[in-house]
């Protein structure tokens, strides 16, 4: 059993910055993938961001490529999402989920973990 705690939302103008946080607790959890997942109002969660288990892979959507950047501390049992230079379309609640395995991947039901959530909010 994986709990995930996320922290770091807020709300913040264009072209600004934020720093998600992750805490998991449990066992495993250097062996699991870990992603970010966002769902703006109105719209299907999609995929953001994924790390493998030690940090050396990284897969990112078209999207946020470029501005965003996920990483791990296995020591901390944590995963960030640095998010920079954010637009008001990255408005959204931002999910972190872990996937047991060392596969990275895009699809949400391919994670058996999520958390609660914490929302993200661009003023234009």
């Amino acid at each position: 059993q994986v709990q995930l705690v996320e922290s770091g939302g807020g709300l913040v103008q264009a072209g600004g910055s934020l720093r998600l946080s992750c805490a998991a607790s449990g066992r495993s959890f250097n062996r699991n993938t870990m992603g970010w997942f966002r769902q703006a109002p109105g719209k299907e969660r999609e995929f953001v961001a994924a790390v493998n288990f030690s940090g050396g892979s990284t897969l990112y959507a078209d999207s946020i490529k470029g501005r965003f950047t996920i990483s791990r501390d296995n020591a901390k049992n944590t995963v960030y999402l640095q998010m920079n230079s954010l637009k008001p379309e990255d408005t959204a609640v931002y999910y972190c989920a872990a996937r047991l395995g060392q596969l990275l991947g895009t699809i949400r039901y391919d994670y058996n973990y999520w958390g609660q959530g914490t929302q993200v909010t661009v003023s234009s």
